[in-house]
C-alpha cells in the first residue's frame, strides 16, 4: 500500500496523449516528411488493408496508394489540413478497392495519416453540407436564451447522428459539470445532474481544447498497438493529441461501461478560448458515425461556441441594465467626491446592490467602514491579509470561503461568499463584498465521493463510480455564485475608483510640493531676517553700554536702570534671533548621514550636562545598550542634548532621574521595519494633556522666562525638526507631577 493519496485526481497524471494505442476502426500510418516513407504503423493493417504491418515499414506510401493519391497528399502538405480533411483514398486489397476517409495532420517532421473505412462512397459536397446544417444554424441563432439554444442543439445533433442520448454539459468555475439540456429516448434522465471536476482530468480537458470532436464507436474495443512502439525519429511515444483514432484511457472506458454506454461522441464548446462545456452523445450499443456527419456536428459545436457570447450577453438583461444604472450613480457620486472613501460611504445601499451582496467593507488607510452584515473589523483585517497574495488581476472571488480559509467557518453564515477588489495596494484601498451561506441540495449523477476501491489484496485501485443514479448532497458553507456580469461591474468600478484615488494622489502631491516650497521660503526668510537683525541689534546693545560707561555721571539711577533694562532686552532678543537662525540653518543644511553609536552620544551628553549643572544630582538610567543608527551625528547629539537637558531642567524632585532607552516595534506601532522607537523618560514636573501638542511649537513656553533656568522655547522645536529630517516622528506622553516620556523613531543600521 502506498502513502500517496489516490483518487480520480490521479488521472491528471495519466499520459493519455501518448497511449501508443489506437481504436481498431481504422489504421494509422506515420510518414516521414517529405519522402512519405512509412516509419510507424498500427498493428491492425492486415485486418483492414490486407498488409502485414512489418512489411509496410520502410516502404514508400506509393506502395499503398497510386500516384494520383500520392500527389493529392503532397499538395495538401502546404495547406491547412483541417480544410482538406477528409481525403477520398482507396487501397487495393485482394483485387478489390477499399475506400477510406483519409484524415491527415502534421506532427513536427512527420505526417500522420489515419484511414477510416467508408460506409458509403463519395464525399459530401459543400452544397449537401450546407443544406443539412443551414436550418440548424438558423435555429441556433434565433434561440432567445442560452438554455433554449442548448435544447435546439441537442435535438438537432440527435436527429443528425441517431444517438440515443445527446446532452449539453456545462462546466462551472471550479470545473464541475451540470447537464443543462438533454434529448434522449432512454428512461433515465440526466438533466440537471451534476458531475465532479475529477470526471474529466486536466489533460483530458486540454485534449478537448485541441480536438473539437471525439468519437468512441465501441467502448468494448480491443486497442491496437503501434509498430514500432516508439516513433523512430524521436525514440519517444508518438504524440496522438490530434489523432482521431487515439485510444482512450481504460478508466474512461470503464466509466462508460458503468454508465451503460457503449458508444459516445463528444463535441467541445469553447468560450474565450476556454472549455465552456461539451455536447455529449451516448448510445447503448456500438455506433459508428461517419467523418462527414462528425464534421457537421463539429461545425454545429463551433457555431454554438460563437453564439455563447451573444446568448450569455442576453441573459439577465434586466439585471444587467440595473447594474448599469447603479454604475451611473457611482460615476456621479464619485466624480464629486473629494476622497474615494467619502464617495463610497455615500453609496452604502448601492454598494450592496451592485453585486447583490448583504455586506461590504470599504478599507482605506487601515480604516474599515462596514456596510450591512459583515464579519468583525478584526476578522476582516485578518481575512484581507490572507486574500492579498491571492488577488488575480486585482480581483478575488469565492463562493465557499471556508474551504480555503478555515478561519471563515466562524462567520460563514454571513460571509461564505467573498468578492474582493484591490484598488490600490500602495494606499491600502480595498472593497470586500460578502454573501451569506445558502444551504443547497445538489443532484449528482452518482456519489462523487467514492472514486477509490480497495481490492481483495488490500491495494488501492482507481475506479470510476459504479452507479450514476441520482445522489443528493446537502451543500453547506457556500453562497450563491457571483455572476460574470457582477464581476464585470466590479472591475469597471475599479477603473472609476482608481481615477478618484489618482486624483487625490495628484492633489496631495501638489499640496506637498506647495508646502515644501513654503517651508523653504520660510526658512530662507527666517535666515535672512535673523541674520540682518543681528547687526542693528548689536549696535543698540553696544550703544546702551557706551551710554552707561560714558555718561554714568550725568544719568540718575532711573536712567541707569532703563539702560540696563535695554541691555537685557537686546541680549534676550539676540538669544532669540540666534535660536531662530540656528533653527533655519537646521532645515537648510544637508544631512551628513553616517553610522552613529548612540551609546557614545548619550555618554557625551551626560558628561556635558554634569559639567554644566554641577549642582544637579541626577541619576541617568540606560536599561539596555542602545542601537547604532544612521543619521547626522551632530544633529543626533543635539536631539539627545535638548531632550535630556529638558528632562533635567524641568524636574523638582529631590531624587531626579532620567532614563534613555528604546522599545521594540510591533505591528500596531506603524513604523518602518528598519526603525526603532527610542525614548527619554524623567520623573519631572510633567505636562498637562492640553499642552502635549503645543510644546513643540517654536518659542512656546509653558513657564515664566526665569523659571527652571530660563530658555528660548526653541529646543523641542529643534528636536522635532531633527527627528523629521531623519524620517521619524516624535511624540510625548506625560502625567503632571509624575514625569514625561518623549518618544521618537530613528532608522537603525541593518543587521546590527
Amino acid at each position: 500500500m502506498t502513502d500517496e493519496t489516490i483518487d480520480l485526481k490521479n488521472c491528471d497524471r495519466e499520459p493519455i496523449h501518448i497511449p501508443n494505442l489506437i481504436q481498431p476502426h481504422g489504421v494509422l500510418l506515420v510518414l516521414q516528411d517529405p519522402t512519405l516513407e512509412i516509419i510507424q504503423v498500427s498493428s491492425n493493417t492486415q485486418e483492414v488493408i490486407g498488409r502485414q504491418p512489418e512489411k509496410l515499414l520502410g516502404k514508400p506510401l506509393s506502395d499503398l496508394l497510386d500516384a494520383k493519391q500520392i500527389k493529392l497528399i503532397q499538395q495538401c502538405l502546404a495547406e491547412d489540413f483541417e480544410s482538406i480533411n477528409p481525403l477520398n483514398l482507396s487501397i487495393k486489397c485482394l483485387n478489390k478497392s477499399i475506400h477510406f476517409d483519409g484524415i491527415v495532420h502534421r506532427l513536427d517532421t512527420t505526417i500522420i495519416l489515419e484511414l477510416e473505412q467508408k460506409k458509403a462512397r463519395g464525399k459530401a459536397g459543400f452544397f449537401d453540407f450546407y443544406q443539412q446544417v443551414r436550418g440548424t444554424i438558423t435555429r441556433i441563432q434565433k434561440a432567445p436564451t442560452l438554455l433554449e439554444m442548448c435544447q435546439i442543439v441537442v435535438t438537432e445533433v440527435r436527429r443528425i447522428t441517431g444517438f440515443e442520448r445527446v446532452m449539453v454539459y456545462q462546466f462551472d468555475s471550479e470545473g464541475a459539470g451540470r447537464v443543462i439540456a438533454e434529448d434522449t429516448s432512454l428512461e433515465m434522465p440526466y438533466l440537471d445532474l451534476h458531475y465532479p471536476p475529477s470526471d474529466i482530468p486536466k489533460q483530458a480537458r486540454q485534449l478537448y481544447t485541441l480536438n473539437w470532436l471525439r468519437l468512441i464507436p465501441d467502448a468494448s474495443y480491443q486497442p491496437v498497438g503501434l509498430i514500432p512502439a516508439n516513433n523512430p525519429l524521436t525514440n519517444q511515444p508518438l504524440d496522438l493529441s490530434l489523432s482521431v483514432l487515439r485510444s482512450v484511457s481504460p478508466i474512461h472506458l470503464e466509466y462508460m461501461q458503468n454508465m451503460g454506454v457503449t458508444a459516445s461522441m463528444s463535441i467541445s464548446l469553447m468560450h474565450e478560448q476556454k472549455l465552456w462545456g461539451l455536447i455529449a452523445c451516448h448510445h447503448s450499443s456500438p455506433k459508428y458515425v461517419s467523418y462527414n456527419i462528425r464534421t457537421m456536428c463539429e461545425f454545429i459545436g463551433q457555431v454554438m461556441s460563437v453564439e455563447l457570447v451573444n446568448k450569455e450577453a442576453s441573459e439577465d438583461i434586466d439585471y444587467k441594465s440595473q447594474l448599469k444604472s447603479l454604475q451611473t450613480q457611482f460615476v456621479e457620486e464619485l466624480s464629486q467626491a473629494e476622497y474615494f472613501r467619502d464617495g463610497m460611504v455615500q453609496l452604502k445601499s448601492q454598494l450592496l446592490n451592485l453585486v447583490s451582496a448583504t455586506g461590504a467593507v470599504i478599507c482605506s488607510d487601515n480604516q474599515y467602514i462596514r456596510v450591512g452584515k459583515t464579519p468583525s473589523e478584526e476578522e476582516v483585517h485578518a481575512l484581507l491579509n490572507w486574500i492579498k497574495p491571492h488577488f488575480f488581476h486585482n480581483l478575488f472571488e469565492t463562493r465557499s470561503l471556508a474551504k480555503n480559509y478555515p478561519a471563515a467557518e466562524s462567520f460563514q453564515a454571513i460571509a461564505s461568499g467573498v468578492l474582493a477588489l484591490e484598488i490600490s495596494r500602495v494606499h491600502h484601498n480595498y472593497i470586500l463584498w460578502f454573501r451569506p451561506e445558502v444551504i443547497q441540495t445538489v443532484n449528482w449523477g452518482g456519489n462523487p465521493n467514492k472514486p477509490v476501491e480497495v481490492s481483495s489484496d488490500g491495494s488501492l485501485r482507481i475506479s470510476p463510480r459504479k452507479s450514476f443514479q441520482l445522489w443528493q448532497e446537502t451543500v453547506q458553507g457556500s453562497a450563491l455564485p457571483w455572476k460574470p456580469c457582477e464581476v464585470e461591474a466590479v472591475i469597471e468600478l475599479r477603473s472609476l475608483v482608481v481615477g478618484v484615488v489618482l486624483r487625490q494622489a495628484d492633489k496631495m502631491a501638489s499640496m506637498n510640493f506647495e508646502l515644501q516650497r513654503s517651508n523653504e521660503e520660510l526658512d530662507s526668510f527666517a535666515y535672512v531676517a535673523s541674520h540682518d537683525l543681528k547687526e542693528p541689534l548689536r549696535g543698540i546693545h553696544n550703544y546702551a553700554n557706551f551710554l552707561m560707561e560714558d555718561y554714568a555721571d550725568v544719568l540718575d539711577d532711573d536712567g541707569i536702570a532703563k539702560l540696563q533694562t535695554l541691555v537685557r532686552l537686546t541680549q534676550r532678543m539676540e538669544d532669540l534671533i540666534n535660536s531662530l537662525l540656528h533653527f533655519s540653518r537646521l532645515g537648510r543644511a544637508e544631512l551628513s548621514r553616517q553610522s552613529v553609536n548612540l551609546n557614545e552620544v548619550v555618554q557625551q551628553v551626560i558628561a556635558t550636562l554634569t559639567i554644566a549643572r554641577p549642582q544637579s544630582e541626577v541619576e541617568f538610567r540606560i536599561p539596555q545598550p542602545l542601537n547604532n543608527i544612521q543619521g547626522d551625528r551632530a544633529q543626533i547629539n543635539e536631539l539627545f542634548s535638548n531632550l535630556m537637558s529638558n528632562a533635567v531642567k524641568y524636574n523638582d524632585k529631590p531624587q531626579k532621574w532620567v532614563e534613555i532607552g528604546f522599545i521594540e516595534a510591533n505591528d500596531e506601532s506603524k513604523i518602518a521595519p528598519t526603525s526603532v522607537i527610542f525614548y527619554v523618560r524623567d520623573n519631572g514636573i510633567g505636562i498637562s494633556q492640553e499642552y502635549l501638542d503645543k510644546i513643540f511649537e517654536i518659542f512656546r513656553r509653558l513657564h515664566g522666562r526665569d523659571e527652571f533656568g530660563g530658555g528660548t522655547g526653541v529646543g523641542l522645536t529643534i528636536a522635532r525638526k531633527i527627528v523629521e529630517r531623519h524620517g521619524g516622528r516624535i511624540w510625548v506622553e506625560s502625567t503632571p507631577t509624575l514625569g514625561s516620556t518623549f518618544y521618537f523613531t530613528l532608522s537603525v543600521e541593518v543587521n546590527k
